[in-house]
């Protein structure tokens, strides 16, 4: 453990995109910030598998801390990796020997990949079932989650019927709004909650940022992102185009808020709005994109231990990376370039 050094804690509040199983780098970056005791986190924003890591870092920080819940999201993903000994989805021995960790040619993935195109959650699994809700039904306490006082959850999903986004928080985080907030409607079938129907909330918010601002004052966010925003190459082949049409609807919404931001801010320098009714926001990011986008949207759908205890590496190693050259930093000054991202 770090040593506590004088005066206040950084306050940090964290928005955590979904991404499948790349979501075990945000774990990483978890790990690590509740490793060190400078940091204090105030509210998270969480879509899919960001709301996941929510969940866990709620339920283990109410049970016993920031180490408890460490253990916590450590548990959560070993039992998500638990879940490969029952997945169809293998890699192929190709990829096996290459050390790939992508299921382009995984023969299973190849057949539901075209299955799904065809038929939807409906047909193929009319019973509805997800391995997902049993595990995270057996491994998070909701009722702690419900009463955690020590930060604010804001979990993302999208409603079916109107389109927009629905953020679930307080006691309205529960098991069945956390499978909403990663219900992608290709895989699994809607979440009813209550008279509506919730899918993936990423399609709205991924994740929404508005939820951790308060009026007036300063806030620090800090987006741990998954997703790339901007690729080098045009997609070539049919699977290429899906994945960066997913990608760009992923991000489009984020991409808006953080414009908005980044105009309130001008504004705010400019003297035009007034800094008593408009929140000062300073933007970090905490990102491995050139690492992450090697492995292929179909790896999101690969928890293999292995894999998932690589992707929380490189995530602790960008926490570590990160803390190093910007905690002095929070509370002051943004360190995520917003102009820089829109040029």
């Amino acid at each position: 453990m770090h040593s506590r050094p004088a005066g206040k804690k950084k306050q940090l509040n964290l928005a955590l995109q979904g991404g499948g199983a790349h979501g075990a780098f945000t774990w990483g970056v978890l790990d690590y910030l509740l490793e060190h005791d400078s940091i204090e986190i105030g509210q998270i924003s969480g879509t899919s598998a960001g709301a996941m890591n929510a969940v866990a870092l709620a339920d283990g920080l109410v049970e016993g801390g920031p180490e408890k819940a460490r253990e916590t999201l450590a548990r959560f993903w070993r039992g998500v990796s638990k879940s490969s000994s029952v997945n169809p989805f293998q890699r192929s021995q190709l990829d096996v020997w290459m050390g790939n960790w992508s299921l382009e040619h995984s023969p299973a993935y190849t057949a539901w990949d075209l299955a799904s195109r065809v038929w939807s959650p409906y047909q193929l699994n009319p019973l509805g079932y997800n391995p997902l809700r049993e595990l995270v039904a057996e491994l998070i306490d909701f009722d702690r989650v419900a009463c955690c006082s020590k930060l604010a959850l804001h979990i993302a999903a999208t409603n079916v019927r109107s389109g927009k986004i629905k953020i679930f928080t307080g006691e309205e985080v529960t098991l069945d709004a956390t499978m909403a907030s990663c219900c992608l409607p290709y895989v699994f079938q809607a979440v009813e909650i209550g008279d509506e129907a919730y899918w993936d909330g990423g399609y709205m918010g991924n994740p929404p940022l508005f939820p951790l601002f308060h009026s007036g004052g300063i806030t620090d966010i800090l987006l741990v992102q998954i997703n790339p925003v901007a690729r080098d190459e045009v997609p070539r082949t049919a699977s290429e185009i899906s994945e960066r049409l997913n990608e760009i609807t992923f991000n489009s919404t984020l991409l808006r808020e953080l414009r908005a931001i980044d105009f309130v801010s001008r504004l705010l320098d400019d003297g035009i709005l007034d800094r008593k009714n408009y929140t000062r926001v300073h933007m970090h990011r905490i990102e491995a994109t050139s690492k992450l986008i090697t492995f292929g949207a179909s790896s999101k759908l690969n928890p293999q231990w292995e894999f998932l205890e690589q992707l929380f590496e490189i995530g602790r190693d960008a926490a570590q990376d990160w803390v190093a050259r910007h905690l002095q930093h929070i509370g002051d000054v943004s360190t995520l370039d917003l102009a820089a991202e829109f040029q």
